[in-house]
């Protein structure tokens, strides 16, 4: 028992290239195209009809683009397999067509043998991107690292800043000529300090504020 042909849904809206594409892969053994689709609709309405295993998706096409017509088969049959057809390497493209679902993208040109590797690893599970794009990809998608967390979130930028000038040993007359503010400011900044770190006085406040890493700068 021989294995079933891997069923492609060829989208694309110049008649030239999809027919000449359709002509290159139907005679080729483990590959059946089931449809030809001249723009993003019909593409959309020939997958949930037809339902491919592999959809070869043109980008700029009337009615529906690719990205959202690539959106909408994978929200419908989340299994299918979606290779982008670009002119070139847009970054942009890519990535959008990528978020919206596609496995991978080919360049109109591509030779036969590196079209149906594509068509077979998309198939498989596997992705296809091109060499000069997959890092940006993984950079694109990598999670961005979190915000590092300020100590003492319950201060103020201010009374950090007068916070850190305590930790570091400074009274609060070199203080106020640091940060030019006047005597009275830094004590009523010092007060509030003590107050929301539940500190008994300012060396309890130094040993709390030099524990989270202030008074070194």
């Amino acid at each position: 028992m021989t294995d079933a042909p891997i069923r492609v849904l060829i989208a694309d809206d110049h008649p030239i290239f999809r027919d000449g594409l359709a002509s290159l892969l139907e005679p080729l053994p483990g590959i059946e195209v089931v449809g030809r689709a001249k723009d993003g609709a019909d593409a959309v309405a020939q997958a949930r009809e037809r339902r491919p295993d592999v959809v070869i998706m043109d980008i700029q096409m009337p009615v529906l683009n690719g990205i959202d017509a690539t959106r909408q088969i994978i929200a419908a049959e989340p299994a299918t397999g979606i290779l982008v057809i670009t002119m070139g390497e847009d970054d942009s493209t890519v990535f959008a067509a990528v978020r919206a679902g596609a496995r991978g993208y080919l360049l109109k040109g591509a030779e036969q043998a590196e079209i149906v590797r594509a068509i077979t690893t998309v198939h498989g599970g596997g992705v296809v991107f091109g060499a000069s794009l997959a890092g940006k990809i993984v950079n694109a998608f990598r999670p961005s690292p979190a915000p590092a967390v300020l100590p003492f979130p319950q201060l103020t930028e201010r009374e950090r800043e007068v916070l850190d000038l305590i930790a570091a040993g400074r009274s609060n007359a070199q203080i106020a000529a640091s940060l030019y503010l006047s005597a009275k400011t830094v004590r009523n900044n010092v007060s509030t300090i003590l107050t929301k770190l539940q500190a008994t006085d300012r060396p309890t406040m130094i040993i709390q504020a030099r524990d989270a890493g202030l008074g070194r700068s």
